[in-house]
This record gives C-alpha cells, structure tokens and sequence, in this order.
C-alpha cells in the first residue's frame, strides 16, 4: 500500500474550505470591479492562460510523483499551480455570473450531480453512501461510461467528445483507450523510462527526415479514428 493509499482513510490536513473558497469568490469579484487589468479579461482571451496553467500544474504534479519524499519546495509548488486552476476556474465563473449564465455555485453542484451519478457503487440516486462493496475497476469503467452515454445520446462515435487540440500524445492515447485499447494492469515504472527513450528516438528519427512529429501523429490518430468508426 502507498503512503497516500495509507493515508486515505484519515482526515485531510486542510482546514474546510468553505471560508476558503468564499473570500476566494469574493476577491475575485472585487477584482473584476476595481482591477482594469481584471475586468478588461474575457473568456477569449483567458484561454491561453488556462492551458499555460494546466501545463504548469502538469509538471508540479509529475515532479512530486517523482520525488520518492517530496520536498516542502516541490508541495509548495503543486499548491502554488494548484491556485493557479482555480483561479481560472472561479474567474470563468465568476465571467460568466455577471452575464446572468450560472456562478460557481452551479458549478460545484454540477460537478456534484455528476460525481453521484456515474459512480452508483459509492451512491444511491439522492447522493447518499451506499453499503457493500463495489465491482471490479473495469465494472466501474463501464458503468461510468454508460452513464456518460445516456448522458449524451447525440454522441455515436467512441471518439466524440475527444478534444482535438490536445496534444498529439494525450489525443492518441484518449483514442486508444476510447477504442478500448487499455492494459490489464497498472502502470509499469519499469517500463516506462524505455517506452520514453523510445518515443525520443521517434522524435529523433522524424526531426533528422523533417518531419513535424506533432503533425505526423495526430494525422495518424485521425486516420485510425475513422479506420474505426468506418469499419464498426
């Protein structure tokens, strides 16, 4: 068992974050009344921060799964990129409030909604805990997605909903596992410094014959997408 595994169980070390998160929303508000900075943003022009951020919390999340015992500097780091989201998430909201849509509120008690609806091993419908045990993971997996289905009947094929502007990588290994190309086991650390070398050995290969890597495997993404969908 890991040590997160172990510590599971117990209570998290953070305070509640009711209080938090609520001068959280108000600041930003106060933000968007009294920053011009802040109150010129709309949601166009925070999209290339939302993804700088997400990569940012990317590499801090990576760096502390690396680190056998993560240094104070490292969690400080992942909780730094962490607010960072958040602050997107809440300034969306927040943009979002004051054209009358919806405010984080709803959000929380849509994300909420969802959480208890395609996971009906842990919840009964009204949101309570269920007792007994829940399936094997691949049962779950497969309930999640039939929710998810009944959800959005409009979507046919197993790759909608797919962003295409995810890097090439992440677009290939969402299609695969969509596809139902998935492995038995968990990951292999063993592995995977291998498949690394090897995968830069690809981008080695495809830099030294000019072409773009990015490009290339995204083309082939596309390809096999429609292989599949063709061919079901």
């Amino acid at each position: 068992m890991t040590d997160a595994a172990a510590a599971r169980p117990g209570a998290a070390p953070g305070r509640p974050p009711g209080a938090a998160v609520g001068r959280l929303v108000e600041v930003v508000d106060l933000l968007r009344r009294h920053c011009p900075w802040t109150a010129a943003l709309e949601p166009a022009s925070l999209l290339e921060y939302l993804v700088e951020e997400t990569y940012e919390l990317y590499e801090a999340v990576d760096d502390v799964a690396r680190a056998e015992r993560p240094s104070q500097e490292l969690l400080d780091e992942l909780r730094g990129e962490l607010g960072d989201v958040l602050f997107q998430v809440v300034l969306h909201a927040q943009l979002q409030a004051e054209v009358g849509s919806f405010g984080l509120a709803e959000v929380a008690e849509g994300l909420t909604a969802k959480l208890v609806r395609r996971n009906p091993h842990v919840f009964s419908p009204d949101g309570a805990l269920r007792g007994g045990t829940a399936g094997s993971v691949a049962d779950i997996v497969a309930t999640w997605q039939a929710v998810k289905q009944q959800e959005r009947p409009a979507r046919t094929s197993p790759f909608d909903g797919i962003p295409h502007h995810l890097p090439a990588l992440a677009f290939a290994a969402k299609t695969l596992a969509r596809a139902g190309e998935r492995g038995d086991g968990g990951p292999d650390p063993a592995g995977e410094a291998g498949l690394g070398r090897e995968l830069l050995e690809l981008v080695r290969r495809a830099v030294a014959s000019g072409v773009d890597p990015e490009r290339a495997l995204r083309r082939a993404v596309l390809d096999y997408q429609q292989d599949v969908v063709g061919g079901a």
